[in-house]
């Protein structure tokens, strides 16, 4: 049983700041299993109280998982004082002090991103040897080829970039669905460049075995289900 501070345990929740939720708990506006809170420093396990502010009952959720497709011209970022990030698009119901996105996709770059208060799925997310893939529609201003296709599945290396095999599969005369299991900065568009072109549009599609949600638009965010919060860690899927 881990003991929590009742303001700790209710910013979290996204109930209201510290110093607000002190100023609730003097007004006697929280209960814990029915008794009026006292001190905002008063012990709970999270897990098994029950709170309740101003007469609703807070349904205490530790983890969160929300898949955003990510529109052009927003950072990757849980704040940030001179461009709007991810954060600042989610709807205020999903709204929490503690969230930030799991990994980043580039200012330009569109598509799913996964944002958590998780940091333990996250960093299994984002290392290398957890081989979770992730699968990116690229355009690019250059005619793909097979040897294009055998360069990625050599692994491109050039200069400071060494980068693992990822696997290419042709769609377009200048188009491709790229999977790799890493997440190096630019690494992507750093891969096309190896190879003699420029990337004009990327799109990541999937993480794991989950799929980018198609009913969502630009901007829009859900919760993930239970099955999709378990199949985001996954290996190789193959396009």
């Amino acid at each position: 049983m881990a003991l929590e501070r009742t303001d700790k345990i209710l910013s979290s929740q996204n109930v209201a700041s510290r110093s607000e939720i002190k100023s609730m708990i003097r007004s006697g506006r929280i209960l814990a299993n029915g008794k009026r809170v006292m001190r905002p420093e008063e012990k709970y396990d999270p897990e098994t109280t029950v709170f309740t502010v101003d007469g609703r009952e807070l349904e205490f959720c530790r983890f969160v998982y929300i898949m955003m497709n990510k529109p052009a011209g927003v950072l990757s970022a849980s704040n940030d004082k001179h461009a709007k990030t991810v954060i600042d698009l989610l709807p205020p119901e999903m709204q929490r002090r503690d969230l930030f996105p799991a990994g980043r996709l580039d200012k330009d770059t569109v598509g799913f991103i996964l944002i958590t208060n998780d940091g333990e799925l996250a960093h299994k997310m984002l290392s290398p040897k957890s081989h979770v893939y992730k699968l990116y529609e690229v355009e690019c201003d250059k005619e793909l080829t097979e040897k294009d296709v055998e360069a990625f599945a050599a692994g491109i290396t050039t200069g400071e970039l060494s980068c693992l095999p990822a696997e290419m599969k042709i769609t377009g005369k200048s188009s491709a669905l790229v999977e790799i299991c890493e997440g190096k900065f630019h690494q992507i568009k750093r891969m096309f460049q190896a190879i003699g072109a420029e990337v004009t549009a990327l799109k990541r599609v999937r993480i794991g075995e989950v799929y980018l949600d198609a009913s969502l638009a630009q901007g829009e965010s859900r919760y993930l289900n239970n099955e999709e919060i378990i199949h985001i860690i996954s290996r190789k899927h193959g396009i």
